[in-house]
């Protein structure tokens, strides 16, 4: 995995200097939502097996890719776009495309002045306990918050969030096992 994500990077580095030359966030977004459809694309299992199969041609996968990419979107690619993917499929790199993504989407981010939240719950939250804890954790870092949330039965009560480098563990697993902790000495 770590391989991919260093086999990404120059790519999503690419991609993001592309899309930001224009000056536009619509353009930022654009290709967002272009790397996210091409992301899904790529991991798709038959697609996959498509990359894998030599006897198909870099132009014949990238054709396949934008087609596939293309179809059901209210959007067509752009251009760049679409030379952007026949670039990693010159290069035997379209199985990298959510690594891509999820580079370009942290330099996006970073860009807007958005930090990524990862608020694991013991529980499903509600939009209004939910909204609550995203300004609040607006109102400590200073900026905009994207949060995803996932439940954790483990965590048993509480959330834990991780935001970069900070994590903030209020869950009564981790309160149980500082009691654990304190008991012991």
């Amino acid at each position: 995995m770590a391989e991919n994500v260093t086999l990404a990077r120059p790519y999503a580095e690419a991609a993001f200097q592309l899309a930001k030359s224009t000056n536009s966030p619509a353009t930022l977004a654009a290709w967002s939502d272009v790397l996210s459809r091409l992301s899904d694309v790529a991991a798709n299992p038959e697609m996959e097996e498509c990359i894998g199969n030599p006897r198909l041609s870099p132009v014949e996968l990238a054709q396949l890719c934008l087609d596939v990419a293309a179809s059901g979107s209210k959007s067509d690619l752009s251009a760049d776009q679409q030379n952007f993917v026949r670039v990693l499929a010159d290069n035997d790199r379209l199985i990298v495309l959510p690594e891509i993504n999820e580079l370009f989407n942290q330099l996006k981010h970073g860009h807007e002045g958005v930090k990524d939240a990862e608020i694991s719950s013991a529980f499903a939250l509600d939009e209004t306990t939910l909204k609550t804890l995203v300004v609040d954790l607006e109102r400590k870092f200073g900026c905009k918050i994207q949060a995803t949330v996932k439940v954790d039965a483990e965590l048993i009560g509480g959330v834990r969030i991780a935001v970069g480098d900070e994590v903030i563990d209020a869950s009564v697993r981790s309160k149980l096992a500082a009691m654990a902790i304190a008991l012991k000495n």
